[in-house]
């Protein structure tokens, strides 16, 4: 949620955003975890963030009655235009390398996830792959078995577990950090963050169709932000609670259809970490349930996205016959 109090990158220590595969098995092996324990309350990162769902509460009752709809359209515009950003450029792209970007298509997804809101490139890339590497254990920052709460937020507002510092050492980010447009996003990115996320989308209201400052600064601003900064989060939460597994039962993500329409097409969560360097997210991709995978098609045939990774079909269905959970169905649609 663009929680500055806790930066990921600054709180793991230096060496962390650089390349330390270079530690060997054995000195990871020879650690001995700590035995469980309550984790230290980041208190200025918890009360940031019941803030702004207070806030949003609050914006809600007050202005939701008055609110035109033409603010309401623009809002969600700008919501999911921060979620493309989010799907289809930190994690499709910058965190998997699910396909290639031409130059403005980069810059497009940059901005796109500047209006989301959230912490930087670095810092989402690093913990996503941790995430993937160490999914649903202790070295996984949003670890699901601590519990709903934790995945969904309460991670952002505690100390990350020994396990999770560790493990950061194991995370390849060389290719990120030395990615120039990433690095100039990165120097500026307060600047991008606040004009794209904050600024820009309460200023269009007002100036556009004479909306009231503090109906735009209530939906457009405040709400807007929190509902779809959550949708974010309900891929860390939800997607790894309730949902069908017909991939792979080993793993806790699951698929959801409801988080696939909220978070255009990452709801497909137990098919994404038995495939993710798929560039859809998905087995089929490119439906309404997918809206992610509709646009980077679109961008393809202008070839602004090119070598798009997909598993081949006969894969797809080798390991769910062999690790699914039965509700699988073979298709016929081709697998590009």
């Amino acid at each position: 949620m663009g929680v500055q109090l806790r930066t990921k990158t600054e709180e793991k220590a230096e060496p962390l955003i650089e390349n330390n595969n270079k530690e060997s098995t054995e000195e990871l092996e020879e650690f001995k975890p700590e035995a469980p324990q309550k984790r230290e309350i980041l208190w200025a990162t918890a009360i940031y963030l019941t803030t702004w769902h207070v806030l949003a509460v609050i914006c809600t009752i007050l202005y939701w009655k008055n609110v035109k709809l033409m603010t309401i359209a623009w809002s969600l515009l700008v919501g999911f235009t921060g979620q493309f950003g989010v799907t289809a450029g930190v994690h499709r792209y910058y965190t998997h390398k699910s396909f290639k970007a031409k130059i403005p298509l980069q810059i497009i997804l940059l901005a796109c996830y500047s209006v989301a809101g959230q912490y930087r490139v670095t810092d989402w890339v690093h913990d996503h792959r941790l995430h993937h590497k160490f999914s649903d254990t202790d070295g996984d920052p949003h670890n699901a078995r601590r519990g709903l709460f934790f995945s969904h937020i309460g991670w952002l507002m505690q100390r990350g577990h020994p396990e999770v510092f560790r493990r950061s050492k194991t995370i390849d980010m060389s290719d990120i950090n030395n990615d120039p447009l990433v690095q100039f996003h990165t120097k500026y990115y307060w600047f991008f963050k606040i004009t794209l996320c904050f600024v820009l989308p309460v200023l269009v209201p007002v100036f556009c169709w004479n909306e009231s400052w503090m109906e735009a600064i209530g939906i457009s601003g405040v709400l807007r932000f929190v509902i779809f900064t959550n949708m974010t989060f309900s891929i860390n939460s939800f997607a790894h609670f309730w949902g069908s597994k017909p991939y792979d039962t080993r793993i806790l993500p699951v698929q959801n259809m409801a988080l696939a329409i909220l978070t255009t097409g990452e709801g497909w969560h137990n098919y994404h970490h038995a495939f993710p360097w798929d560039y859809r997210a998905e087995e089929f991709g490119g439906n309404m349930t997918n809206p992610t995978t509709l646009l980077l098609d679109m961008f393809a045939k202008i070839g602004w996205v090119y070598d798009r990774k997909t598993p081949s079909a006969e894969l797809v269905k080798q390991v769910a016959s062999k690790h699914g959970d039965g509700s699988w169905q073979e298709v016929p649609v081709e697998c590009n």
